[in-house]
């Protein structure tokens, strides 16, 4: 209206990185009328992978975020047919008849109504980035620097393009190879990079119609875990029944080397199936049912050199006020399924934290800035460290107990079945709005103390 003085907003906000934990995050701000840029390196917002599941706390986590996030999963979400996920096992089978497509079961684990439902990931992106005004994205931003002028001033994002931005908080979601990640700890550091578990995946996705002809109902209308010796499957039906999404993860003895230093290489249905082919019937029938090209994966995880921790001291980049969040903090391997879910977590406790922080520099004025947004970060660490490094080790662990690794479960039902059920429930019935109190009781401490 004429004559109206807009009041400027308190904090600008720097998110480097457009997947999930970036966008999520994004959305969460946006909810809580907080200024926000996304930088993106690529040139477009993109998902690479196929399939993903969300555990029960991420959904949770997305309708305490921005009930648009629960919202576009769910409309995507292929809802499995019964409340169990199944672990069965892939590798033992009657060789007087091969033809038979049953496995004995190991274990199986209450999900709940709609618990673990998986989606194509560029299918739930695609929906989330419609809810992002086009002037709060940069693509072909990929990070180089931050320079920090002094508490007074706005941090300078210096970028590889020769553009330079300003901000007052950089949030870095920017993956497992995170560029924000290694200004942190330095590029030097055994930290700034994962590491290799010497596991790869095969991933592919079979329309339901083959899969179906081959399997039958049951085993393409669920969640499966296929457990062997050095090698597992999981199966689950995405793009709301139409496909189902394979993940087939072998144990690698080698270093993972790539010509471009990619963590992808492209491979074929005859090394899927060779790699399978002494597993039962339903696994070499689900191997023989890939496209003849496909994908294949290195796991690769922070576990074996974690970051001591997700934000920058006082005295380093930023002057404390540089995070990381989600794969960039904390990548893990897949087999818990938990990696995304537990970047929305991330950012619902930094989406939380810098709502209270806008309000905190409001109230003190813009020269108390520098000291509030590094009490943030500093109680972001502090919520989220310890159980996303625990996932991130269990994630590993519970990787070599799906391919008969461990010592002492092997491949015993009565072993594997409570290990798998303790290790899920921990990240499956996380109390959500325990963590959003614990955050805001924390922050409030901290500015006040």
């Amino acid at each position: 209206m004429p004559g109206t003085i807009l009041k400027e907003k308190p904090l600008d906000v720097a998110i480097i990185g457009g997947g999930i934990t970036g966008v999520t995050l994004a959305l969460g701000l946006h909810k809580r009328g907080i200024n926000f840029t996304i930088y993106e390196r690529a040139s477009s917002f993109h998902e690479i992978g196929a399939g993903i599941g969300f555990t029960p706390n991420a959904e949770r986590a997305m309708m305490a975020l921005d009930e648009r996030i629960h919202q576009a999963f769910r409309k995507v979400a292929t809802q499995n047919s019964e409340d169990w996920f199944r672990w069965v096992d892939g590798y033992n089978y009657d060789r007087s008849n091969p033809g038979d497509m049953d496995e004995k079961p190991i274990f199986k684990l209450y999900l709940g109504e709609r618990g673990f439902e998986g989606c194509r990931r560029s299918d739930f992106l695609q929906d989330l980035v419609s809810h992002i005004p086009e002037e709060r994205v940069k693509f072909g931003k990929n990070l180089d620097s931050v320079t920090n002028n002094g508490d007074d001033e706005k941090l300078q994002l210096n970028f590889c393009d020769g553009t330079v931005e300003h901000t007052d908080i950089v949030l870095g979601c920017d993956g497992i190879r995170s560029r924000v990640r290694q200004l942190l700890v330095g590029i030097d550091n055994p930290a700034a990079h994962p590491t290799y578990t010497h596991k790869y995946a095969f991933r592919g996705l079979i329309p339901m119609d083959r899969a179906r002809a081959v399997l039958g109902d049951y085993k393409v209308s669920t969640r499966f875990m296929h457990l062997g010796p050095d090698a597992h499957a999981l199966t689950f039906p995405v793009a709301l029944g139409a496909v189902l999404n394979v993940v087939a993860f072998v144990t690698d003895p080698s270093d993972w080397t790539s010509k471009d230093g990619k963590l992808t290489a492209r491979a074929t249905r005859a090394e899927a199936e060779a790699a399978f082919s002494a597993f039962g019937p339903a696994v070499r029938a689900v191997m023989a049912l890939l496209p003849d090209e496909l994908d294949k994966w290195a796991v690769f995880d922070t576990r074996d050199h974690p970051m001591p921790a997700y934000h920058a001291a006082r005295g380093a980049v930023g002057g404390g006020r540089v995070c990381v969040a989600g794969d960039a903090a904390h990548a893990s391997a897949p087999h818990h399924g938990a990696g995304a879910g537990c970047g929305i977590e991330d950012a619902l406790v930094l989406a939380t934290v810098m709502a209270a922080a806008e309000s905190e520099v409001a109230a003190r004025g813009r020269e108390a800035r520098a000291g509030v947004l590094r009490a943030a970060l500093e109680v972001y660490n502090d919520v989220r460290y310890e159980r996303s490094q625990w996932l991130v080790d269990s994630s590993r662990r519970i990787g070599e107990l799906f391919e008969w690794q461990d010592p002492d479960c092997g491949s015993d039902p009565g072993k594997l079945g409570p290990e798998i059920e303790w290790r899920s429930r921990r990240i499956w019935d996380y109390d959500i709005d325990a963590m959003v109190v614990d955050t805001l009781s924390r922050f409030s401490r901290r500015v006040d103390g």
